[in-house]
């Protein structure tokens, strides 16, 4: 099987962050905060599993994108070890996320958009940093996708700002 990183073009189903930026956007469609995360296998470049942020549909308040994601790939693979897996994401993790990405021993982290209030990987409390941490994942920032990523973010608060104050 072919992949992304054979060199084919990148799409949304085969490039991992622009379909996470997909899940983002399906997510503001739903009313949700717009995240998406992506689980890939990077030996074959296939997506294992993926997920959006869904606390409101699933009245559960841990249902952020990259819980979706590890709890999905997880299941596919029958183990709640995912080592040697990358995730892919459009924000920044919280600390509650860098908990379950290390405890799922994620081998890389790619997050696009960062968050100073409540991103927990290069800002606040700097997870994966901490002497308690007992496993750290390789973490890139998506440069290239930070812009997009942070617009939707920033245009779905706007737009219930604005329903707000209607």
């Amino acid at each position: 099987m072919r992949s992304w990183r054979d060199g084919e073009e990148m799409t949304a189903t085969s490039d991992p962050m622009l379909r996470a930026l997909q899940l983002a956007k399906d997510a503001a469609a739903r009313g949700e905060v717009p995240v998406g995360a992506v689980v890939v296998d990077p030996q074959t470049g296939e997506i294992v599993a993926d997920g959006h942020n869904q606390p409101i549909a699933d009245h559960d308040p841990t249902a952020h994108a990259e819980i979706k994601a590890l709890r999905a790939a997880a299941e596919k693979i029958g183990n709640y070890r995912l080592s040697g897996l990358h995730l892919y994401v459009t924000l920044e993790p919280c600390a509650m996320c860098a908990g379950a990405i290390s405890l799922a021993r994620i081998e890389k982290l790619v997050f696009a958009a960062i968050d100073p209030k409540g991103g927990a990987v290069i800002h606040g409390p700097k997870f994966f940093e901490q002497a308690t941490c007992h496993w750290r994942p390789s973490v890139e920032q998506d440069e290239a996708r930070a812009e997009e990523a942070g617009a939707i973010l920033t245009d779905f608060f706007r737009a219930r700002r604005k329903r707000k104050q209607s």
